[in-house]
């Protein structure tokens, strides 16, 4: 159930609000400028994200087909790791974004401390299941392909007993994004990527003296490259100013705070954990085909985040913007930032689209795919890739959802998509057809579903939230070289 705080209990009278936006740029500076600005690192380090998620794939085809399985077969409960951290993540942007727009700077500090709390209980929880649930996991899949089996619980059991980098690092991001710090973002997913890209080939094949280890190479370079980040994020946030800081000493869980973390947090929780759940559900259909297609969609998740990751980097930042201004109740801004921001989205979708249409084996030719991999892969991207399109629509719909406190909406979409549209809709296709190469239409019938959705919650939020909002004129932004030449003018007027 949302938890759903009245408009007026945070929305400042006019004279507060004009003040609030007045001291941080994401009240006054132009929204293109500051979108491009704020959205930038983050995108960067995304993509920094994606690409070693694709060069982690590339190395572990190097040894072979059953490892690229192996590693497929994990991806989900790694998606389900990333789903809780940022659905945390989330949470905790949007409710620190609005205590500083309200200018009320303790509470978004104690909800960053509180926030980090919940993200070292996650990353506990993980660690149990490291210990104790990984077997159980690949038994219920591959128990007839021990290679396959071994490979990937040696893999996983490592990426999820010290999951406590991800976890934090991921953690510590969104209190820099809720502050439009987004650098250093950048900063720390930059030094991540760069350890694991470094170290996957030197651990993986035993380079420069280190031993051979395999797939194991590949799971201790991802959670090096995490940690390190780790570490990096805490110097830049306890040794450099902040409007926030977290405060260790006498502290003490809030669960009222944890509860309005949530209360956002959750439905983005469970839209991206619906995720796993779709992988989960996709894989054992394709399985029964040939575990070749399960390598084919574990290759696909992989290369389509690198369009669908700036995109999210973009909503990422919006969604502090659109915040930030909802809790200084700027409606304008709110609503033109949403909108460069959907024509932005819009733009780089076509172009990964194109892309998937025109290049699909040469993409595929990148992890040495075998023939039957590269035919199946080659179908499969020029089949899904048009829903792309559709997709651009809902995920901006899902952020000014997610930013107006209205996350439900989006977790509603998400069910819709991939639960309630796409597993029963590829489902359909293969007990129907029994046709591997029809099972990937329903990715654009699912986007399609979702899309129609979407623009009807889009409207009920317009109309409740929105409308209700004053209209109350956005400050121009001036830079400092032209504040400085109206007061000299002023000064020298006769």
């Amino acid at each position: 159930m949302e938890v759903q705080e009245p408009l007026e209990m945070f929305a400042p009278p006019e004279a507060e609000a004009a003040q609030a936006i007045q001291s941080n740029k994401m009240g006054v500076q132009p929204e293109g400028r500051l979108l491009f600005t704020m959205s930038l690192p983050v995108v960067i380090s995304m993509l920094l994200q994606a690409l070693y998620n694709i060069v982690d794939s590339i190395f572990v085809t190097r040894l072979s087909e059953d490892a690229l399985t192996a590693v497929s077969l994990a991806y989900p409960i790694q998606m389900l790791m990333i789903a809780v951290a940022v659905g945390t993540g989330v949470g905790m942007n949007a409710l620190i974004s609005r205590r500083l727009g309200q200018r009320r700077f303790d509470e978004a500090s104690s909800a960053a401390t509180n926030g980090l709390f919940v993200l070292l209980l996650s990353a506990l929880a993980f660690l149990l299941f490291g210990l104790f649930g990984v077997r159980p996991f690949f038994n219920a899949f591959v128990a007839d392909d021990p290679e396959i089996r071994e490979m990937g619980i040696e893999y996983l059991t490592i990426c999820c007993t010290l999951s406590f980098g991800v976890f934090l690092q991921i953690g510590v991001e969104r209190i820099m994004q809720a502050q439009g710090k987004t650098v250093y973002t950048m900063l720390m997913q930059l030094t991540g990527a760069a350890i694991n890209i470094i170290f996957d080939p030197i651990l993986i094949f035993g380079l420069l003296g280190f031993p051979r280890l395999g797939v194991a190479g590949a799971a201790y370079a991802t959670v090096g490259g995490q940690i390190v980040a780790m570490l990096l994020s805490f110097f830049l946030l306890f040794c450099t100013k902040h409007d926030v800081r977290i405060r260790l000493r006498r502290f003490r869980p809030s669960g009222a705070i944890i509860r309005k973390i949530y209360s956002v947090g959750a439905p983005s929780i469970v839209m991206q954990a619906i995720g796993t759940v779709m992988t989960l559900a996709m894989n054992a259909l394709l399985i029964a085909y040939t575990t070749t297609a399960v390598a084919v969609f574990g290759v696909y998740f992989k290369i389509q985040s690198i369009v669908f990751m700036p995109v999210l980097g973009m909503t990422s930042a919006a969604m502090s913007i659109i915040a930030y201004n909802y809790g200084a109740r700027c409606k304008r801004r709110m609503l033109r930032t949403w909108r460069l921001t959907l024509y932005a989205s819009l733009v780089i979708m076509i172009v990964g689209m194109l892309c998937f249409q025109l290049f699909p084996g040469q993409i595929f030719s990148l992890f040495e795919a075998s023939d039957e991999a590269l035919r199946i892969g080659m179908v499969a991207l020029r089949i899904i890739s048009p829903s792309f399109v559709l997709a651009a629509v809902g995920i901006t719909n899902s952020t000014l959802f997610q930013a107006v406190g209205r996350g439900v909406y989006s977790m509603i979409m998400s069910l819709l998509r991939q639960l309630v549209a796409l597993v029963p809709a590829a489902l359909a296709l293969s007990l129907l057809t029994h046709n591997l190469d029809r099972i990937w239409l329903a990715f654009p019938i699912a986007e399609a579903f979702s899309l129609a959705v979407s623009l009807f919650m889009l409207h009920r939020v317009r109309r409740t939230i929105l409308d209700q909002l004053p209209a109350l004129a956005a400050p121009r932004w001036r830079n400092r070289a032209t504040t400085a030449q109206r007061r000299h003018d002023g000064a020298t007027a006769p």
